[in-house]
């Protein structure tokens, strides 16, 4: 239940690591996270590490003490260990105190309830994981129910992707999958996809958005193939008035979320 590790070329420690790689992560179903902020989301939101790693000589805090607990009553476990093998884990030179092993959750459309909320990200062919994380807090910030990714995603589960999120990651339902899958679901039932656009658009302020709204924006350099626009039951347009000529993709889905936001609550 609770050890110290002291050595780098313990297999605990070489198991860690392997979990920053995707493949790795995978074989195994789990994932890091670190930062007692995140940690401290993930317990608020009913998600425990299943093994939870301090440094030694950390400052106390409440907020540990409360997370490794919860974790050793779970049947969890807690180890210590040096500032510069926790380091190696992270892959960070200055990691955060603490950092936790989560088994990855379920990531089925099965698992959606689109009711839940009135509004929902979707990703096409999202690269950045930085990008990602940030959908995840925009949907955390606008009270949307989670974030759909859909084909050749970066992994949601990498360390970066993690981090960028700040703990939205606990907080939002995800899904991946195909847009040969999503897109019979989506008709299956009530729920309006809405993309920026150029193709036949109307401007984004004041269009009629309706709930269950599902907000798609495509790749990074791409964006949406013809094929996702046209399906679309709404495509709007945001002016740009400087010298680029389109927005960051996590941006473009900020401002639509919120202008959606607005529009059901008036």
């Amino acid at each position: 239940m609770r050890r110290t590790i002291t050595g780098f070329s313990n297999p605990t420690v070489k198991f860690l690591r392997s979990l920053r790689e995707k493949k790795l992560r995978r074989r195994e179903g789990c994932f890091l996270a670190e930062g007692l902020r995140l940690l401290t989301d993930a317990r608020e939101s009913g998600r425990l590490p299943e093994t939870l790693v301090m440094a030694e000589g950390r400052e106390a805090h409440p907020l540990l003490d409360t997370l490794e607990q919860a974790v050793l009553d779970a049947g969890g476990e807690v180890i210590e260990t040096s500032e510069d093998i926790l380091a190696k884990i992270t892959g960070k030179d200055n990691p955060q105190a603490v950092c936790g092993v989560f088994r990855e959750f379920d990531t089925s459309l099965a698992g959606v309830d689109r009711h839940a909320a009135p509004i929902w990200l979707v990703a096409q062919a999202m690269r950045d994981p930085g990008n990602l994380g940030t959908m995840l807090r925009t949907a955390d910030a606008v009270g949307a129910g989670g974030l759909i990714l859909l084909d050749d995603c970066v992994d949601p589960f990498s360390v970066e992707a993690v981090r960028a999120s700040m703990g939205a990651i606990f907080t939002q339902k995800l899904a991946v999958a195909r847009w040969e899958e999503f897109l019979p679901w989506l008709r299956g039932g009530d729920g309006q996809l809405v993309a920026a656009s150029l193709r036949e658009a109307v401007p984004y302020r004041g269009a009629p958005y309706a709930a269950p709204c599902f907000i798609m924006v495509g790749n990074e350099s791409r964006g949406l193939p013809e094929e996702y626009e046209l399906a679309c039951d709404l495509r709007v347009t945001m002016p740009m008035k400087g010298r680029a000529d389109s927005l960051n993709a996590a941006v473009a889905a900020a401002v639509l979320a919120y202008e959606v936001l607005a529009t059901l609550e008036g």
